[in-house]
């Protein structure tokens, strides 16, 4: 996992997303899970993309089932863009890196 993505667990989701000063964006995956291995790249790349203007993050489902519970999280890949501490976004399965460019732009 690259240096400027954060992991997010269930001690420490609250403080590390829901109070972040900037938008947060969160992948919720699991290492036995083919489609979150393709979209890893890409929330890395975003990570890089938006230093400083958006906080990246991942959630092991496995390891931090609360947080996972929390936001109704039922598949994976599911990646959630959080502003304010609220969900802004929402989409499930691999997308492309344009597609989640838009859907952060028309949030930061």
């Amino acid at each position: 996992m690259s240096a400027l993505v954060t992991e997010f667990t269930d001690a420490n989701f609250a403080g590390e997303a829901l109070k972040s000063s900037i938008p947060v964006l969160v992948d919720f995956w699991a290492p036995w899970c083919g489609p979150c291995r393709m979209v890893g790249p890409t929330v890395e790349k975003l990570a890089g993309l938006y230093q400083g203007k958006l906080k990246v993050g991942k959630v092991n489902v496995d390891e931090n089932p609360e947080t996972a519970t929390q936001f109704s999280i039922s598949a994976i890949p599911t990646l959630l863009l959080f502003k304010d501490g609220n969900v802004a976004e929402q989409v499930v399965g691999v997308q492309s890196l344009d597609q989640l460019k838009k859907l952060i732009d028309k949030n930061i």
